[in-house]
């Protein structure tokens, strides 16, 4: 999630163009996971994602949901990382099993859903002056997303893996 909006509409002054002044590169690194019944789980940091930071992701996930996970990914460098690889041979896949996805397949993503949601949806036009700000208006724009159990479903369901009933 960048500073810069991800604009949806704007508006200026007939027969002016608007133009951006200022366009930072800073960002915060969001990971998330969902399940089919619509709960959504997320990490935020400054900084990118390494193989440290996956597997501390994974064990919340195993210590706030009971039962066996799938975790469908993509190829994320940081998934195939040593640190993951050494979580996963001490023990993790007594109750996890990876599962990844074709190389670029956006569609096959669930969590494509969600950033697309929060991008154009929860967060539109907005624009913040530093990452504490955009902390907090992410942090409220998921908090709002996660009421909405049947918007979650709905991008598990767009991605072909609606659970077998």
């Amino acid at each position: 999630m960048y500073l810069l909006a991800a604009a949806v509409y704007t508006w200026a002054p007939k027969g002016q163009t608007p133009i951006l002044k200022y366009a930072p590169w800073k960002h915060l690194s969001v990971i998330s996971a969902m399940t089919p019944s619509g709960k959504l789980y997320t990490m935020t940091q400054d900084r990118a994602f390494r193989g440290p930071d996956i597997v501390r992701f994974l064990k919340h996930l195993l210590r706030h949901i009971v039962g066996k996970l799938l975790v469908i990914w993509d190829g994320l460098p940081a998934h195939r990382s040593q640190p993951v690889k050494e979580f996963l041979k001490n023990g993790a896949t007594t109750r996890l099993h990876l599962e990844r996805l074709p190389g670029y397949a956006p569609d096959l993503n669930p969590d494509e859903g969600v950033w697309n949601y929060l991008k154009n949806v929860e967060l539109r036009n907005l624009c913040c002056h530093n990452l504490v700000e955009l902390r907090h208006e992410l942090r409220k724009a998921i908090a709002r997303l996660r009421r909405k159990e049947q918007v979650i479903k709905s991008f598990v369901k767009l991605a072909g893996l609606e659970p077998v009933v």
